[in-house]
């Protein structure tokens, strides 16, 4: 197990060490909740700068190490369902698709099929880590006495409810969307792996 991989892993485990913290109702731990998605998020980047430095790229790596990204981004999503700030229904197309894009490309790996990851994809991840940072942020914002006595104006405006239901809703339309791009992308695939499916049946 190489280390690139190893840090994907840590990735893994690091994500209900987050979920636990941030859904504790305490201002210290809610503060190291986002210590900890920080540290996974770094992990993310060095092992990625790992395996193409040191050309440690492996087929496990290729598969978990988006899997991990979709794994925490989730995990921030549906905290943020539960604590309040983002409606379910939507949340629930963003894990859906990714979900119904990972169970392709597991059933693609096992037939030896390589799927092609657009650029609108990956476009689609940075809008929402990006998105989950500034939730995170004014989260963590919003449960600092010191912050909320001093600066409360401003995290209002920055945490202002239409402001986060209309992104969020332009981050599912485009999340279904790529989803939707993704399978048009990658149809003749989808044929050729279904139709192995069936022959095996």
């Amino acid at each position: 197990m190489i280390l690139p991989n190893q840090l994907t892993i840590f990735r893994i485990i690091l994500t209900p060490v987050f979920l636990v913290l941030f859904l504790s109702k305490d201002s210290t731990l809610i503060q190291i909740s986002f210590i900890v998605y920080l540290i996974a998020a770094i992990t993310d980047w060095y092992d990625g700068w790992l395996a193409r430095k040191f050309n440690y790229i492996t087929d496990w790596g290729k598969f978990w190490d988006p899997l991990a990204d979709k794994i925490l981004t989730s995990a921030c999503f549906i905290g943020f369902v539960i604590v309040g700030i983002l409606p379910l229904w939507m949340v629930l197309l963003v894990i859906l698709r990714d979900l119904i894009v990972t169970l392709l490309r597991i059933l693609s790996d096992n037939k030896g099929i390589s799927f092609k990851t657009t650029y609108y994809a990956k476009w689609k991840t940075l809008l929402q880590m990006v998105f989950v940072y500034y939730l995170l942020v004014g989260y963590v914002l919003q449960n600092t006495p010191y912050f909320v006595s001093n600066y409360n104006e401003y995290i209002l405006i920055m945490m202002n409810e239409k402001l986060i239901f209309s992104v969020m809703l332009i981050i599912t339309l485009i999340t279904v969307h790529s989803g939707i791009s993704y399978l048009k992308v990658n149809s003749e695939l989808l044929k050729k792996i279904f139709n192995e499916t069936d022959k095996l049946v």
